[in-house]
Formats: C-alpha cells, structure tokens, sequence
C-alpha cells in the first residue's frame, strides 16, 4: 500500500532547503539543459524527412519562421525549442504525432536510415 503524502510537509521542507542554500550551508543541484539553437534546426528537419511546410505545420509556426531559424537570420524561442529538443533526440515521438498521410511514410523512411547507421 502506497504511504499517504503530506504536501504540507513537503513544502515546509523545500522553504527549509532554500534558507539553507541563501544561508550558504547547501548546495543544490541543478540540471543544465541544452535547447536547440538555429544551427540545429535544418539538420533535425532534415532527419524527420518532413518537409519545410510539414515540419513548419508541426512546429505551428509559418514556414518563413521556419526558413528564417533555417538560415540563421532568428533564433527559436519557447517551447519552439522544447519540441526541437524532442525532434532530435527522440525523432520517433514527432512522427508518431504526425498526421497519419504524413507519419507512415517518414516513418518508415526514419527507421530504414536507423538501421543503416546502425548497421555502419
């Protein structure tokens, strides 16, 4: 059987933790996160095998934003670059959400590329 939590507790707690930490007496631990820059963005379309206007389509941005983070000329911003994060380190999450007429063939072309560079 699963222990009841007390929230009250825990919030006490976590109050306790940052006096510490602005007292100088804890250390706590943080977690750096890299996000996608511009850079990143043709190479990640690029290995989905979407095209501009369907990745632009996924993204829900126009495809001249899309071009412009292609081109270097703007940087994504927000959760533009959360979902860049997923499309490159778990591409088959973005074609699994895509719509069917474009998923299953990209997702088949993905899977046949895997198993290329992992045959290397």
């Amino acid at each position: 059987m699963k222990k009841e939590r007390n929230i009250g507790q825990e919030i006490l707690a976590g109050i306790r933790e940052i006096k510490e930490w602005q007292q100088g007496k804890k250390k706590l631990k943080t977690t750096r996160v890299k996000l996608p820059r511009a850079a990143n963005v043709a190479k990640i379309r690029q290995n989905l095998d979407l095209t501009q206007d369907e990745f632009a389509n996924f993204m829900g941005v126009k495809v001249k934003t899309l071009q412009n983070w292609e081109q270097k000329r703007r940087e994504p911003q927000g959760p533009a670059r959360s979902l860049l994060r997923i499309a490159e380190n778990a591409p088959e999450a973005i074609l699994k959400a895509l719509p069917r007429s474009v998923h299953h063939s990209n997702l088949r072309h993905y899977w046949t590329q895997k198993k290329k560079t992992i045959s290397r």
